[in-house]
């Protein structure tokens, strides 16, 4: 009698073993799906995976494409969408509760006004004017001063635009007078007014004439006379990704992320 109890207690326990390996094996695979499926999870990497917006400044166009893939490539299971613009529409976007992580801006100024809404920020670039020109230079534009021409098409972003500002900023300490034929809502759209010959010259960041090598000429500007940008990037309070926003703005500064930075022509910051 007690060998048949034994007997029937060891098959209840090779019963429940057998029961307990598929539950377990169920709910690992569950864990893992909830994991890869949730904002905040570690990757493989360390940092948390998410799908991040970031608002950033329209001459990191280029260079933020670059360093996205990479920083996917590093970190899988991350996502991020850029959303390019000048830095007082991104601020106007903040302003207005748009859904998203981090924000890079093309001036601290900006970036102050922005105080309640971001996290500390961080400068990870910087960057300076030169005069763009159409490719050739056929008006000989050779300074600044040269701008002043009334028979020069010339054209400038908005003063409320970073660039813009910069660009007074530089133009007033000369005592220039500069009238252009259009004021752009950013850097991109200067640009693209000399490149497709709409405009004799324009103002903008050094970054973005090497964007266009071979359609446009950058004219460089002496130190003495130059205005340098910084680039400021933060966290946004409203990111419901905080850990994994926090994890790329840090990453913005390590060596690899300034490698491609300065390869695109940012200077340190």
């Amino acid at each position: 009698m007690t060998s048949a109890f034994t007997r029937r207690r060891a098959a209840a326990a090779v019963l429940t073993a057998a029961l307990l390996v598929p539950l377990s094996a169920c709910g690992n695979d569950g864990d893992t799906r909830t994991d890869s499926s949730t904002k905040g999870t570690a990757s493989a990497a360390g940092a948390p995976k998410a799908d991040l917006t970031v608002l950033a400044a329209s001459s990191l166009t280029n260079v933020f494409k670059t360093a996205g893939a990479a920083y996917e490539k590093a970190h899988p299971g991350t996502k991020i969408t850029f959303s390019f613009a000048g830095s007082q529409e991104l601020a106007a976007q903040v302003k207005q509760g748009a859904p998203a992580d981090a924000l890079v801006t093309a001036d601290t100024k900006t970036m102050d006004g922005l105080k309640s809404d971001t996290g500390t920020p961080t400068v990870i670039a910087r960057n300076r004017l030169v005069i763009a020109t159409v490719e050739g230079n056929p008006k000989k534009v050779d300074e600044l001063k040269d701008l002043a021409d009334t028979k020069l098409k010339v054209v400038l972003a908005a003063p409320e635009v970073p660039v813009g500002r910069y660009s007074k900023k530089i133009l007033d300490a000369q005592k220039i007078v500069v009238k252009p034929v259009s004021q752009e809502p950013n850097v991109r759209a200067v640009l693209s007014k000399v490149e497709l010959g709409e405009a004799d010259a324009g103002l903008v960041y050094k970054t973005d004439a090497a964007t266009a090598t071979g359609k446009v000429d950058a004219v460089e500007i002496p130190d003495a006379q130059n205005a340098i940008a910084a680039y400021p990037a933060a966290t946004l309070k409203t990111s419901k990704s905080s850990e994994a926003a926090a994890a790329f703005v840090a990453w913005l500064s390590t060596p690899e992320a300034q490698k491609i930075l300065q390869d695109a022509g940012f200077q340190k910051p």
